[in-house]
């Protein structure tokens, strides 16, 4: 399993529409769209995943087309090394 993730989406992206776009390619496992806590609009980003040739299928399919007047951003996501950050002082 492979999580993918896709930028640049418009404001009235869904669950819906988005699974639809990657289905093209394969059976979307889960979705997280990241919301707007008070309006509950996409904020332009999610993630998506997907079996792995699946996955890299759908990165070489859509990343960089036009999508409702924005060019998406779809890549397989980034582990962050967090060390040190976030951490109280004492």
């Amino acid at each position: 399993m492979k999580k993918i993730f896709v930028g640049s989406l418009p404001e009235n992206a869904t669950e819906a529409t988005v699974t639809e776009l990657f289905t093209e390619f394969g059976k979307v496992r889960s979705i997280h769209l990241v919301q707007d806590v008070f309006t509950r609009t996409c904020k332009g980003f999610g993630f998506v995943e997907m079996e792995g040739h699946e996955a890299r299928a759908a990165i070489a399919g859509l990343d960089g087309r036009m999508y409702e007047g924005k060019q998406l951003k779809v890549k397989f996501e980034e582990i962050r090394d967090n060390k040190g950050k976030g951490k109280r002082r004492r």
